[in-house]
């Protein structure tokens, strides 16, 4: 799996016509499977006269999502999938919602129809560029902050939490490549006081 990621920046959508059918293609972040599908409700409920909502989702743990929506297998969520994978952007859903115009369009210009909606929401939508990392726990006493925070600066690590008492607790994100580094360099530079946890739970940090 890639350290480096984009996904998309904002919400965006495009609407493709073909042969008095309306193809209107929807895009946003997303950070698993259910979010998802919540993300075709939405759009469901929100054009809820239209004849399918085809389905498509990328994420960075490497799991991908298609659903036709009772259209021919393979020529809604299969195409618009495609286009996601073709943008380069992971962590994203597209829905495209079909008004049928009256005139069957055939499984390859249908296919296509789809994909070109999607592609022209995706083009719209923006990049943003993200680093995979992992969450780390640290406690050490407070004479050693210094030394502390001096390695974090320098393997790039984000402080999502803090806590001062008797001794100082910090939940941190950090690169995937960057922790084992800074593992050492955390316990040399206290001289092995630090207790450091953590290292499971992965989160995505700004590049």
């Amino acid at each position: 799996m890639s350290e480096l990621i984009e996904v998309p920046a904002d919400a965006a959508s495009a609407e493709y016509r073909e042969r008095g059918s309306r193809f209107i293609a929807f895009v946003r972040a997303v950070s698993s499977e259910d979010e998802a599908r919540d993300f075709r409700a939405e759009v469901r409920r929100r054009f809820h006269d239209a004849t399918h909502h085809v389905l498509a989702a990328r994420l960075a743990a490497g799991t991908e999502l298609l659903d036709d929506d009772g259209e021919p297998a393979g020529t809604g969520g299969r195409p618009v999938l495609d286009a996601l994978a073709g943008s380069g952007l992971t962590d994203a859903a597209v829905v495209v919602t079909r008004y049928f115009g009256g005139t069957k369009l055939g499984t390859g210009p249908l296919a296509r129809a789809y994909a070109t909606a999607a592609t022209q929401a995706l083009a719209s939508a923006g990049r943003r560029r993200l680093v995979q990392g992992v969450k780390l726990r640290l406690r050490f006493g407070h004479d050693d902050t210094g030394a502390v925070m001096r390695a974090l600066d320098a393997a790039d690590a984000v402080r999502l939490e803090e806590t001062f008492s008797e001794s100082a607790e910090l939940e941190i994100g950090v690169p995937r490549t960057a922790a084992a580094g800074l593992r050492s360099v955390l316990r040399d530079s206290t001289a092995g006081r630090i207790r450091i946890a953590g290292g499971d739970e992965s989160i995505l940090l700004p590049a």
